[in-house]
């Protein structure tokens, strides 16, 4: 494999009918017609279908094969399609995996093994990097497919660096590592002098791109903090891509910190996934805000804290009278 996967993945957010929690199949088809543009496909877009973002862990396997049928029918003629692949035993993980396969999904992404806190808390990955390594071989050996990682869980957060190397030897179908690490200089730097083959190195947050450009560790992302900001990403993106630190700084400081960073948490008591599907409704993309319980929501007050960065960097916002349908204090 070569670093032809080296994109520019929208972890997408799951679309809802307003008051239920029944996935809106219509709204999601057009929501990714709105990733099909031009800009988005010429840029080197990627799509990233059941993803954290998209509640992977509350929807059922044939929610996610239908998600990810509609994907490859709407954008995989124009760009990779990869899916999230996430249930509480290998055994169902196998199951799902398959079953996305089957349909001719691109490529596959997953986190380590969730449920038991032996596993979702206490795992060390130095110790007994065969908790994660186990799983993905048995995913393989049904799913021979590209494999992009969501590197979360256990005592640490992200992979420590000792126990990457480890984990991409035993997976050679590791194509990608999204990076969740508060140390983009160790993980990136692991991931470089990785010989064996090349493992792109994908940006979560968007608050850390210009660190990952800076060291030269920015192969594409995996990020749901594209869902409500492609019109200011995008020329972000190229003003790094082409060295332009003027007009990069320039974006940076008009708004798109504070927006992102607000999003991630730092504004309030935010749940940063929560905060995707507000923001991604407040942009007029999806038509409800909510996620499945127990996943929380917004309080009107950060739904209003949100609406106003969304606005200060120019993005167009639903009206006043629309938010009041699902927040009606608001």
């Amino acid at each position: 494999m070569s670093n032809k996967y080296d994109k520019l993945y929208v972890a997408l957010v799951t679309p809802f009918k307003p008051g239920t929690e029944d996935i809106d199949y219509d709204a999601w088809r057009k929501l990714l017609q709105y990733w099909g543009q031009n800009q988005f496909v010429q840029a080197g877009g990627g799509i990233l279908v059941n993803p954290e973002a998209g509640e992977c862990f509350y929807t059922t396997i044939e929610e996610k094969v239908r998600l990810t049928e509609i994907a490859l029918e709407e954008l995989g003629d124009k760009m990779f399609v990869f899916s999230g692949v996430m249930q509480p035993t290998t055994r169902e993980i196998v199951k799902e995996a398959k079953a996305l396969k089957d349909i001719g999904v691109h490529g596959l992404f997953t986190p380590p093994p969730m449920g038991a806190m032996d596993i979702s808390s206490s795992w060390d990955p130095i110790l007994y990097p065969e908790v994660w390594t186990d799983q993905l071989k048995a995913i393989t050996n049904v799913a021979d497919l590209p494999i992009i990682t969501h590197p979360t869980g256990g005592k640490y957060y992200g992979i420590p660096v000792q126990a990457i190397p480890v984990i991409l030897d035993e997976v050679p179908n590791i194509i990608g590592w999204k990076m969740l690490t508060s140390d983009i200089k160790a993980t990136g730097r692991v991931l470089r002098e990785y010989k064996k083959r090349h493992v792109g190195i994908f940006m979560a947050g968007a608050y850390k791109f210009q660190e990952a450009f800076a060291y030269g560790y920015f192969d594409g992302t995996v990020s749901g903090f594209w869902n409500y900001s492609m019109e200011i990403m995008l020329p972000y993106l190229e003003a790094w891509r082409t060295n332009d630190v003027v007009k990069a700084r320039e974006i940076l400081f008009s708004g798109f910190m504070d927006l992102h960073e607000y999003v991630l948490g730092t504004g309030g008591e935010m749940r940063l996934h929560t905060a995707y599907k507000a923001a991604t409704w407040l942009r007029g993309l999806i038509p409800d805000p909510f996620m499945r319980a127990p996943q929380r929501k917004l309080r009107p007050e950060e739904v209003r804290n949100l609406r106003d960065r969304l606005k200060a960097v120019g993005l167009d916002v639903i009206s006043d009278k629309d938010i009041r349908k699902a927040y009606p204090t608001f």
